[in-house]
């Protein structure tokens, strides 16, 4: 039913740095789950993953990572590229699985990073693909400064029927400006490969 993936050495020294503030941040905002709880994220850089899954260890709820049929291309310029790419012609991506038994679970933790000052394409096919009807959707959001942009009006929109609580939104590194980093470092250094 999911994709589970052991955590990676760095997901788990930022998991540790973040473990109290998404504890409290948990605490204080969780909805009340009053059946079957499910945290689903899609993460591209590690970081919405980590609080997932300290989300799910907290409330010892079920998980669900989101991933499309075909990934997104290593290069974060080209996930750049063909996320804008989606977002501008309304692009649902398949999932490469869904989650059985939606049903059963009455509250969702759903995670993810803002890409272009919005949800994700995945989020909105996870979204299209699950009946969320009559269902607490708990949103926890990543970004890298911008805010969350429309990205709730999006998760509203594509599940008008659910009730929409307070979630949390961290603002993380962003990708392009450690790329940018490390390139005028490189740069910087001008020792020939």
């Amino acid at each position: 039913m999911s994709n589970v993936t052991s955590p990676t050495r760095r997901q788990l020294l930022i998991g540790t740095l973040l473990l109290p503030l998404v504890v409290a941040s948990t605490k204080v905002r969780a909805a009340p789950a009053n059946g079957r709880t499910l945290v689903a994220w899609f993460s591209r850089s590690g970081n919405t993953r980590v609080i997932a899954g300290q989300i799910a260890r907290s409330l010892q709820a079920d998980r669900f990572e989101m991933r499309p049929a075909r990934p997104y291309p290593d290069d974060y310029f080209e996930t750049v590229e063909q996320a804008q790419q989606e977002r501008d012609s309304g692009f649902e991506p398949p999932l490469a699985s869904s989650v059985e038994g939606m049903d059963r679970y009455e509250t969702v933790y759903l995670g993810f990073p803002i890409w272009g000052m919005t949800a994700p394409p995945v989020i909105r096919s996870f979204l299209s693909v699950h009946r969320l009807s009559g269902k607490t959707i708990v949103p926890f959001i990543t970004h890298g400064g911008y805010g969350t942009g429309s990205s709730l009006e999006v998760v509203a929109s594509h599940a008008p029927q659910a009730r929409l609580v307070e979630g949390l939104v961290m603002e993380r590194p962003q990708e392009r400006e450690t790329i940018e980093r490390v390139s005028d470092w490189l740069d910087q250094l001008k020792i020939s490969p």
